[in-house]
């Protein structure tokens, strides 16, 4: 392919250093740097968004099913039966969630209570973040045992053994109407989790699966299903599974995303945002690669002259000028490649860039490389580069023979 082996030579038969030149070099550098930005940045937006998501995986579950209607708790046992003849899932569970007033002396703060089943569970699940006391959810002479978060604790100044009052929020709202007094329940604090999402900290409390029962007077009833799979990344065929054949009227389906579907949400509107602020480098890139191979068209003119006269196409000329353009876009990109994943190989292996542990639960900025963000990445580049080089290979196409040659 003689296109080819022209486009190489004209990018390496500069042997002075002239204006078209240090553009084309400006260009490559440019790009270098766009692409090396891109894969770093967006490393760093995988390792957090990574960190995220295992925290609060490993605290909820992967599926989640709940009740919204009296007709969708007579349909407990066939949604049990549905999900236990799944061969994706690994537990199903019980669960029981309302608010409720918590009070401690002249402190009280309105949190959530969940009533959680399968105790003995040491995957998954609140067992794993105690930080004082123990995970000990056992009724004790008919006084149920309740886990707090630390902020919480700290707020209502509660410690370990203390015995707190728990009222039902709904129970309270139905004590206004009827006059009557609100029924309330004691709890001993048997121990205390700590996990970095504070609010979440501040929000929840748990005891066990009974004690929930009675504090919201459900009886045997319960608000609905957590559900662990084999493979978190099967959520979503299960949630349309249960679609399928269950009655959106009457159940509630959300996957470990949809629990915190905001949060998953502005962390991808900064990566797009993040994505799109450093194209911009690579673009004005491309804008250098169109300048230099315009003002090379105009000093090649006489070769192009050459090449119509010796019965060179139209589509000749487009390739040589194209490939010139590519093969600066093909530099670029592999040294911005080979960069960036220089910088993230570092990172990874010797943390130059380290964190405060006293504040952070990580000890260094978390990177985390993905194939399919190196491929984007590249395309992203090469394409833009491929828009670059078209117009001043077309503008080579329109250079006449007698034009080109007049002067020579």
């Amino acid at each position: 392919m003689f296109e080819f082996f022209i486009a190489k030579r004209y990018l390496r038969s500069k042997h002075k250093i002239n204006f078209i030149t240090i553009i084309s070099i400006l260009s490559t550098l440019g790009i270098t740097i766009g692409v090396a930005a891109l894969v770093v940045v967006l490393s760093v937006f995988n390792g957090f968004g990574s960190l995220v998501t295992s925290v609060l995986v490993n605290f909820d579950p992967h599926v989640q099913i709940t009740f919204k209607s009296a007709e969708g708790v007579t349909q407990a046992d066939s949604v049990y039966n549905l999900l236990e003849h799944n061969p994706e899932v690994l537990s199903v569970s019980r669960y029981a969630e309302g608010k409720v007033v918590v009070v401690n002396k002249s402190s009280y703060e309105i949190v959530n209570l969940k009533g959680i089943e399968n105790i003995a569970n040491t995957d998954w699940g609140i067992k794993n973040y105690i930080s004082f006391g123990e995970y000990d959810l056992r009724d004790t002479n008919g006084t149920g045992k309740i886990i707090l978060g630390l902020p919480l604790a700290l707020k209502i100044s509660t410690r370990i053994g203390d015995t707190i009052l728990v009222t039902s929020a709904n129970k309270i709202e139905q004590s206004l109407i009827t006059l009557s007094i609100p029924k309330t329940k004691r709890f001993i604090v048997s121990g205390i989790f700590e996990i970095s999402n504070r609010d979440y900290a501040l929000k929840y409390t748990f005891t066990s699966l009974k004690q929930a029962q009675r504090t919201f007077g459900l009886r045997s009833g319960f608000t609905g299903f957590e559900v662990r799979l084999k493979n978190m990344d099967k959520s979503d065929e299960l949630k349309e599974f249960l679609e399928a054949h269950l009655d959106d009227k009457n159940f509630t389906i959300r996957t470990w995303y949809d629990l915190h579907k905001d949060l998953y949400d502005v962390m991808l509107i900064e990566r797009w945002a993040a994505y799109i602020i450093l194209s911009l480098i690579i673009a004005v890139a491309t804008f250098n690669i169109l300048g230099s191979l315009t003002m090379s068209v105009i000093e090649k003119r006489k070769d192009i002259g050459v090449l119509r006269a010796i019965g060179a196409s139209n589509k000749s000329i487009l390739k040589i000028f194209m490939f010139e353009g590519i093969l600066i876009g093909i530099i670029g990109t592999v040294l911005g490649l080979a960069l960036g994943l220089l910088i993230c190989y570092l990172q990874i292996e010797y943390k130059f860039y380290s964190l405060d542990a006293s504040k952070y639960i990580i000890d260094a900025l978390p990177l985390q490389i993905r194939f399919s963000d190196i491929v984007v990445i590249s395309f992203m580049s090469l394409f833009l580069t491929f828009l670059a080089s078209m117009f001043p290979a077309k503008k080579a196409i329109g250079i006449k023979i007698g034009d080109a040659l007049r002067w020579e």
